[in-house]
């Protein structure tokens, strides 16, 4: 693997900065891009917002589907090599944390600089997947639940647009129903395990497993629903910049 920055940021919706003494690395979840984190702010204290771009949405919408998280974290570990050169966090929502932990695991098996911390939000654990309400709906539901989004954060639902968002939908629910971990595979990084206290997706029971998955593990309380997480709201930005102000790059 080149060690030099490339050209291939397709993977990052921006090149980081060459002097932020942190990173944030954000992980999508299904259905969406790195324009889920468009109303996030670019710092966090010292700390970079980087957010992934997967492959077969937005400004990669004509490149092949990455098909599972495994092969999703093969191609952001290429990607993101070059800036792991000082300490940086992961954090994925819903779904996203899966490829987020697919990503750390694949970073630790290469003998590659292992996140600080993994943040994990409203997802249930590896070894439970796959876990998604999303699954078991059907066609038109799905589209009623895009539309529905699309209307709470302030704009009027397209139908080319929503047929659009409902191609990378399906295909991402295909990574995440093949998904699954037989058992933990434990991390050098410390875990952090948020729960949206209006999120009625995923109860605080079905977080706690994530407490075999690293030495250190932290569970937190945000208030919130499921989607809150979107506007990045002060307690989200608080806890973020708190862990990445307190790491010390040596995990």
């Amino acid at each position: 693997m080149t060690t030099t920055p490339r050209t291939g940021t397709r993977w990052l919706l921006r090149r980081p900065t060459p002097d932020a003494p942190a990173r944030i690395f954000c992980f999508p979840y299904s259905g969406i891009g790195a324009s889920m984190f468009n109303r996030w702010p670019r710092f966090l204290g010292g700390a970079e917002i980087c957010p992934i771009q997967p492959p077969a949405r937005e400004n990669r919408s004509r490149e092949p589907h990455f098909g599972t998280y495994q092969h999703l974290a093969a191609g952001v570990v290429e990607a993101i090599e070059p800036y792991l050169d000082r300490p940086f966090l992961f954090v994925g929502h819903c779904t996203g944390a899966l490829p987020a932990y697919e990503t750390a695991v694949r970073l630790a098996t290469l003998g590659l600089p292992a996140p600080a911390w993994l943040v994990v939000s409203a997802q249930v654990a590896p070894h439970h997947c796959p876990y998604d309400r999303f699954l078991d709906l059907s066609e038109q539901e799905l589209t009623d639940e895009l539309a529905e989004l699309v209307g709470q954060r302030g704009a009027q639902p397209d139908p080319m647009l929503i047929e659009l968002a409902l191609r990378v939908l399906r295909l991402d629910l295909g990574a995440s129903r093949v998904y699954r971990r037989e058992e933990p595979v434990r991390l050098p990084a410390a875990v952090a395990v948020v729960r949206w206290t209006d999120d009625p997706e995923v109860t605080d029971a079905q977080l706690r497993p994530w407490q075999e998955y690293a030495s250190e593990v932290r569970f937190v309380d945000l208030p919130g629903g499921h989607y809150d997480i979107l506007d990045a709201p002060a307690a989200l930005r608080e806890l973020l910049a708190g862990l990445a102000a307190t790491t010390d790059g040596t995990r």
